[in-house]
């Protein structure tokens, strides 16, 4: 199925030092662009994280120390990777939990505000979890028809957006109508709409405000609202928090927090405070 697209798709995956969006760094960013006109360019990133990259990171990925020791930084490289995402829609596997959250803080330690809200932001594993609820490896074999271990290697970020591409390609050509009524599915509820817009808003599995959860949208007095999600005010709008407990925002900025949430929780201040 020709992707329905009104400006380029990012498909993109990260090999990283770790799971935690504050200590880990990225050691890998592959991406494929693909443009409405059907052109397809990729890319494939070795990156150096300035930090040792731990032994079952490198069991798992085959990125070594040694691999990366001589491999530009993630800020040398910043430009560069934010002209590819620049003004395009942005896909990968699980990446609204993990991949777009780790990539917005790589580029505001880099001293880049790349506005991911401008994007549609579509995850095939949520697309896929909510239709069929398996991983990558179970959903490439159930779209593509193959062992993924037949076609790739485990854990390498070059090889799972590959990966991606071709279930994310696999998800829309199945769930059609036409396709549902082959199989002898019933339709209604089983179909996905080639369209970006649509495709993101399917791929939400939250309210969050920032990448981490730390402050979500919540309905407060029949407004949508802004509030912290942990601690003391958890359940709280964050402007009530704001004007109530001014030392609260001092402590999360100095504190062990993401950029991202700082930055977002700024910008609520600085929006409250220009009422």
């Amino acid at each position: 199925m020709k992707l329905n697209l009104q400006k380029p798709l990012v498909i993109f995956d990260l090999e990283t030092t770790g799971l935690d969006l504050v200590k880990d760094r990225i050691i890998q960013l592959s991406y494929i662009k693909v443009y409405p006109n059907d052109k397809e360019e990729r890319g494939n990133e070795l990156i150096n994280p300035e930090m040792r990259i731990p032994e079952l990171i490198t069991q798992l990925t085959g990125i070594s120390n040694e691999d990366v020791k001589d491999k530009p930084t993630f800020k040398q490289l910043a430009k560069k990777i934010e002209d590819v995402f620049q003004g395009s829609d942005i896909a990968g596997f699980n990446s609204n939990y993990f991949d777009i959250p780790l990539l917005a803080e790589e580029f505001l330690r880099a001293g880049i505000d790349f506005d991911f809200s401008k994007a549609c932001l579509i995850d095939a594993c949520t697309i896929f979890k909510k239709m069929e609820r398996r991983n990558l490896a179970s959903a490439y074999k159930f779209y593509c028809g193959r062992k993924m271990e037949d076609d790739f290697e485990a854990h390498r970020a070059d090889q799972d957006t590959e990966a991606t591409y071709r279930v994310l390609m696999g998800e829309l050509d199945r769930y059609t109508e036409e396709r549902q009524r082959e199989l002898g599915e019933d339709p209604e509820g089983r179909v996905l709409p080639n369209d970006m817009k649509a495709l993101a808003e399917f791929s939400k599995t939250n309210d969050n405000v920032d990448f981490a959860g730390r402050i979500v949208w919540a309905e407060v007095n029949g407004k949508r609202t802004e509030v912290f999600n942990f601690g003391k005010h958890k359940g709280l709008p964050v402007a009530q928090v704001l004007r109530m407990d001014s030392g609260y925002y001092s402590w999360i900025l100095a504190g062990d927090f993401t950029y991202n949430t700082k930055q977002v929780l700024t910008r609520i201040r600085l929006r409250e405070a220009n009422k």
